[in-house]
Order: C-alpha cells, then structure tokens, then sequence
C-alpha cells in the first residue's frame, strides 16, 4: 500500500513539474497588434474577421438535439410493454410525453420555435 501511495506522489509531481515547465516555456512576452489582427495580403483589415452568429439558429440547433434525444427515448417504450407491467407502463409513458408537451408548449408560447421575427 505505501509503494502505491508513493508511486503516486511521484507521479504527481512530475506531472506537476512538465505542466509547470510547458507553462513558462509557452509564454509569449511581446503581445503585437499586427501579430494579433488577421492577415490580408499586407493590407490593414477592412472589417471585423470574425462572422456574426446567429442565435437564433443556436436555439433551434439546441431545441432540435433536445427533441433528438427524447425521441431516442421514447422509440424503446414501444418494447418495453411486453415485458413489465402495463399499467406502470402506460402512466410512465403517458407523464413522459406530457412534460415533453408541456415543453414544446413553452418553447412554442415563448417564440423560441419561429425562425423570423
């Protein structure tokens, strides 16, 4: 027991040790403002390099993954009856799709589902 404990205090500090030593030999210590800004074929930059992100298309690609994944939850519940008891069944799945109505009802009422406002 104690030669793990020590193996581990080693171990430890090496890896304390490499990440110390990678830290300070990784520093930049002249911060340019032309190293910094994009390059554009010797020109200073016209506009920003950087494209505006829509949020909108962030939410649905959220709302889209959330309701990916409850369908991958509910496609098993067409199995499951065969097995186990059909009323426990029926009032899982029956409060399962509910909230998740409940929830597209939410989203719906709050605008989140229109893409053009």
């Amino acid at each position: 027991m104690q030669i793990l404990s020590f193996m581990s205090i080693i171990i430890m500090m090496i890896s304390f040790v490499v990440m110390m030593l990678t830290n300070f030999l990784s520093k930049k210590n002249i911060e340019d403002r032309e190293k910094s800004s994009p390059f554009e074929c010797g020109f200073d930059p016209i506009s920003s390099s950087r494209l505006p992100f829509s949020l909108r298309f962030f939410l649905i690609a959220i709302i889209f993954l959330i309701f990916d994944v409850e369908i991958a939850l509910i496609l098993p519940m067409t199995i499951i009856p065969l097995s186990s008891n059909m009323l426990i069944w029926a009032i899982t799945s029956t409060l399962f799709i509910f909230i998740l109505t409940m929830g597209l009802y939410h989203e719906w009422n709050q605008g989140s589902l229109e893409w053009a406002s």
